[in-house]
């Protein structure tokens, strides 16, 4: 589980003779579907998150090593056609081409100098990229948000470039379509804060009341119903920041207590526990026993937030993600595959708006 990456490949340009020839290229992975995919934006209101690691090591050991477990995340694309159609260039597919065109989402910024925009036809339909000379020595594929980009060496011919692209238009296909999905799962409403907004808390949908004579807030565990202690007319942000502040409440007493739970079973000692809002991990545990969880935890059912419990706390033992670890998790948590499973393909856009 990264930080959104873009998909990338690069191909050795053929010579001039041999113009069909492109090296093979590996691919990425996609982010599937869940039933979360009504909700989230990122909004800091938790407690400070620590700055995550950078990826570049220091000369010298550090004093406290600090694993995450982060999101599995990536920006959307979706195959609309864009607003308007690029002025054809030499070798593009004519403007009336009836085949479908694979293009982003939303139209692109404007191109930079040095980029052209072309277009092939491929089995699929037409497809749209960007081209951009450099003095590299390979083709390089790029696929994300807005579309193919391809970066080539300049003495390269078109005919070189466009006969990688037939060659691997299968596989190009399957990741901009992969975009597509994406998109598609985060396009639906945010939450209208008022009387009987929903929301989810521990796997189940909760619905707001305004207008109780209760003086305090109160949840019916019974009928799944949050009673704000608000006027009819509450403001909608009044309302939102009331149920995000009980949210929290709730999962600093629940993360709490799984928390004694898992260090019980597995034996150890934490020092230290803390929420966060962070939008790039669910949690983290530092080698000095500090430990972290992302308050938007609280969304999912009780077996998605022990899974990141037992996770950290078995950082305790082993701050790696060796087999050794995976053991370790095992044995607290029997179960945690299938969490795992659950928790890597839900990712912060999937959570509610707050």
């Amino acid at each position: 589980m990264l930080m959104p990456r873009r998909t990338r490949s690069r191909v050795k340009p053929a010579p001039r003779a041999r113009a069909a020839e492109a090296a093979a290229f590996g691919s990425s992975r996609g982010v599937p579907y869940s039933f979360f995919s009504s909700f989230l934006r990122r909004e800091r209101k938790a407690e400070p998150m620590q700055k995550a690691p950078s990826r570049q090591r220091p000369a010298v050991a550090l004093d406290t090593l600090q694993l995450d477990l982060p999101f599995e995340h990536a920006p959307a694309y979706s195959g609309a056609p864009p607003a308007s159609a690029p002025a054809p260039l030499r070798g593009d597919v004519p403007a009336a081409d009836p085949l479908p065109v694979l293009t982003p989402a939303t139209p692109a910024a404007p191109l930079p100098d040095g980029v052209r925009l072309r277009r092939i036809a491929l089995k699929a339909g037409a497809l749209e990229y960007r081209l951009r000379r450099s003095s590299r020595r390979t083709i390089g594929f790029c696929i994300d948000g807005t579309g193919l980009a391809i970066t080539a060496p300049r003495w390269v011919t078109i005919a070189d470039i466009e006969s990688a692209i037939l060659d691997k238009q299968n596989w190009i296909v399957k990741k901009l379509t992969e975009w597509q999905t994406r998109v598609e799962q985060r396009a639906l409403p945010r939450i209208d804060w008022k009387d009987g907004a929903q929301f989810p808390y521990l796997g189940k949908t909760i619905s707001v009341s305004l207008g109780s004579a209760a003086s305090a807030l109160s949840f019916d565990d019974a009928t799944n119903v949050l009673s704000l202690a608000m006027p009819a007319f509450a403001d909608a942000q009044q309302i939102k920041d009331r149920v995000q502040g009980w949210l929290q409440s709730e999962a600093k007493r629940i993360f709490g207590e799984r928390l004694a739970v898992y260090a019980a079973k597995l034996g150890v000692e934490y020092r230290a526990y803390a929420l966060s809002s962070a939008a790039t991990r669910w949690g983290s545990c530092s080698s000095d026993g500090k430990i972290r969880l992302n308050w938007r935890l609280i969304h999912f059912p009780m077996s998605i937030i022990d899974y990141v419990v037992a996770h950290e706390l078995a950082h305790l033992r082993e701050m790696n993600h060796s087999p050794r670890f995976w053991q370790t998790v095992e044995s607290i948590f029997p179960e945690f595959r299938e969490a795992r499973h659950t928790l890597k393909h839900h990712p912060p856009d999937l959570l509610p708006a707050l």
